[in-house]
């Protein structure tokens, strides 16, 4: 396994983060869930990432199970606060009560004292953005979280939240947005801003979901068992199940083979030559994917390869800015 800062901070993490969106309390069960987090850590990963609204608290809780007999000191735990949580008008937002409320819960589901990072899991922007930055001092201070970081927030957004952090002087060190070979938004502006501000990316859906694996084949259905042949989940890939982007997916098969990766491997490495990318985040619902995906650790794709792979793959790069999906179907 190789690491990474997480932006300019001190903290350093495994460049493959686990992630159980969806996964854990969704598509599989406690069991397996916890087989990939053994996955992982046999695999030497070190850093798990998830969200109180990842089927409404039973993924921090199985993660919190999974990794209750590690030693504290040698992982790093990440969650997220925003979406709905409750009924109430305050059971959501990054407003004062729904943050210092949420910190509690989530560390009682983690079965933790603290995480090393909470992040705002999207804008609010019913609360004003000083009024969340305060509440997150005081959880820093608290000593329930070490950093804090933002989920799918524009650059300008960014700009602000960091000013306010300096003020607090608490550390604003992630963003963990969507990002892959076949999505591409956060190039144009949320890179640039973050590398100024010392800023790193925790990237989600590196794979686009399955996509850039390439099990998904024009022509033909979605495999059984797969995300696109959910009925609940098919809608976080539906946007690239189209048969001209799955030929050009099919593509990638010879330059991933000569460089002895599959094409899995080969779209993670690809994210990771991102020098802003302090991570990139990997789920599974079998432990042999966790065992296949850290293969792309510390692979350097050349400028020639580079180039092969934007020539196939730019021209049908989804880059609407504006377009976000909940991160939980019930959202």
């Amino acid at each position: 396994m190789e690491f990474r800062h997480l932006g300019r901070s001190g903290l350093v993490i495994t460049e493959l983060v686990y992630g159980n969106w969806i996964t854990h309390g969704g598509q599989v069960e406690e069991d397996a869930a916890i087989a990939c987090v053994q996955a992982a850590l046999d695999a030497g990963i070190t850093t798990f990432d998830t969200a109180d609204v990842y089927a409404q608290g039973v993924a921090e809780e199985v993660l919190g199970r999974a990794l209750k007999n590690e030693r504290r000191d040698g992982i790093e735990i990440f969650t997220k606060v925003y979406w709905p949580m409750g009924p109430g008008k305050n059971d959501r937002g990054l407003s004062t009560k729904h943050i210092k409320e949420s910190i509690d819960n989530s560390l009682t589901r983690l079965q933790t004292d603290r995480v090393e990072l909470y992040q705002a899991h999207r804008f609010d922007y019913e609360t004003p953005l000083e009024e969340t930055m305060q509440a997150f001092a005081d959880v820093v201070r608290a000593g329930k979280a070490h950093y804090i970081g933002v989920s799918e927030w524009t650059a300008d957004q960014i700009r602000r939240a960091h000013a306010l952090a300096q003020e607090l002087k608490i550390q604003l060190v992630s963003s963990q947005p969507q990002y892959s070979a076949l999505w591409r938004v956060i190039e144009a502006e949320v890179v640039p801003a973050s590398e100024e501000l010392g800023i790193g990316q925790i990237v989600w859906s590196p794979l686009a979901g399955g996509v850039l694996t390439g099990k998904y084949k024009p022509g033909q259905s979605a495999p059984a068992g797969s995300r696109g042949a959910d009925p609940k989940f098919g809608r976080f890939v539906e946007r690239w199940m189209d048969d001209d982007v799955l030929d050009r997916v099919q593509q990638l098969g010879p330059i991933a083979e000569a460089k002895g990766l599959t094409i899995a491997q080969l779209s993670l490495a690809w994210v990771l030559q991102n020098t802003n990318v302090s991570a990139a985040i990997i789920g599974a619902t079998r432990p042999e994917q966790v065992e296949e995906n850290v293969k792309a650790v510390g692979v350097k794709l050349e400028a020639e390869v580079l180039d092969e792979i934007n020539k196939l793959l730019e021209p049908v790069a989804v880059t609407d800015p504006k377009e976000t999906i909940s991160p939980n179907p019930r959202a």
